[in-house]
């Protein structure tokens, strides 16, 4: 029954963590803003405002969620202490799995938990715009792009988040010449942030008859969605519009008619399109909300106070600049340049299990 003894220490130990995560929280803080939230929702004029009542709205949810993980924490100490003391005290060793099960659960939960409090950026809550480039290299880096995509999807669908296409265009005979999705759900700025950089690949070519050794390099970019249009204004003035018919096979992704948009802002010179919509609004409206997300990002990263401070700089994709590499042969592992982290199960990886890298990123760059 030591082990039964050993797990008290240890939740005693994680005790004054989980109180310090509490004041951290501002938990009395969040439920008066919550309170006031509803109370504002009981105004006969509430809804006269959309844009006003959705902010409410998703505050309100942002809230709830915080209120609701910390009392699922506090709960789970409690059981978890209960099953201590219960089987200390009836000599029953049949509920060890259930405690090492749930102990593991409770410390990873409390750790991302935290985390999300170290998640201070002004755009930080926002949902996400993420586009990737494959780098010089054709095919080969296309597919690589294609596979970086596959990767984040099912990280989004990991977390439950929602995700939506925005802009693809098909590689010349596998892969993708480019991609861009956003990404909804609470902080996926915040954590998606440390995936912004070039990715490198070593692998054994499928598409190389002789099989040999092939590195490849993709850029993803990552970007907060801009709801306040207010926040980022774009004037007519500073962007030049082309309409053009989509291209590539495309499959279900790309409409085939002359609805697809490219926006150049003059200013800055950054150029982003979108294809994947029916009609020329939708992707004039994808573009606004691209273009916006973009010059947002290079805004906080740059420490900016005006967007007009702007420059268009484009990202280098190639060996000095990688943040991170997937080695498939001649032995299997991931490791990020930044940090050190590394994973040496190499699918789970590609099956979007990043959080251990976006952990160990955040664990070392937020409040330095």
């Amino acid at each position: 029954m030591i082990e039964f003894d050993e797990y008290k220490v240890k939740l005693n130990n994680l005790k004054p963590a989980l109180d310090e995560l509490g004041a951290s929280l501002k938990l009395d803080d969040a439920q008066r803003e919550l309170e006031e939230l509803r109370a504002a929702t009981e105004a006969p004029e509430f809804w006269n405002d959309v844009a006003n009542a959705q902010k409410n709205q998703q505050r309100t949810k942002l809230l709830e969620g915080k209120i609701a993980r910390y009392a699922k924490l506090c709960g789970s100490w409690d059981d978890l202490y209960t099953i201590c003391e219960m089987a200390l005290e009836e000599n029953d060793a049949s509920m060890l799995d259930e405690l090492q099960t749930g102990f593991a659960e409770f410390e990873e939960a409390l750790e991302q938990t935290r985390l999300e409090t170290l998640l201070t950026g002004e755009y930080d809550a926002n949902n996400v715009i993420l586009t990737l480039h494959p780098g010089a290299g054709g095919t080969e880096a296309q597919d690589w792009a294609s596979m970086l995509y596959r990767m984040y999807v099912r990280w989004t669908e990991r977390h439950g988040y929602k995700y939506t296409l925005m802009d693809w265009q098909d590689g010349d005979e596998a892969g993708i010449k480019s991609a861009t999705i956003k990404i909804e759900g609470e902080n996926a700025y915040g954590f998606l942030k440390s995936e912004n950089g070039v990715h490198r690949l070593v692998r054994i070519s499928p598409f190389d008859a002789n099989a040999r050794r092939q590195t490849s390099f993709a850029a993803v970019e990552v970007m907060p969605e801009i709801t306040d249009t207010s926040e980022i204004e774009l004037r007519d003035e500073d962007i030049k519009m082309d309409v053009y018919r989509s291209s590539g096979a495309g499959g279900q992704k790309v409409n085939k008619t002359s609805s697809a948009v490219r926006l150049t802002h003059l200013p800055t010179g950054i150029v982003v399109s979108s294809q994947v919509e029916r009609s020329h609004f939708q992707n004039l409206e994808n573009c606004k909300e691209m273009l916006r997300a973009k010059l947002a990002e290079i805004k906080e990263r740059e420490h900016l106070e005006k967007i007009s401070d702007i420059k268009g700089v484009q990202m280098k994709i190639d060996f000095g600049s990688a943040i991170r590499s997937y080695v498939f042969m001649p032995y299997q592992l991931v490791k990020d340049a930044r940090t050190g982290y590394e994973n040496g199960n190499i699918n789970n990886v590609m099956d979007g299990d990043i959080d251990g890298f976006i952990n160990a990123y955040l664990s070392q760059n937020i409040k330095k």
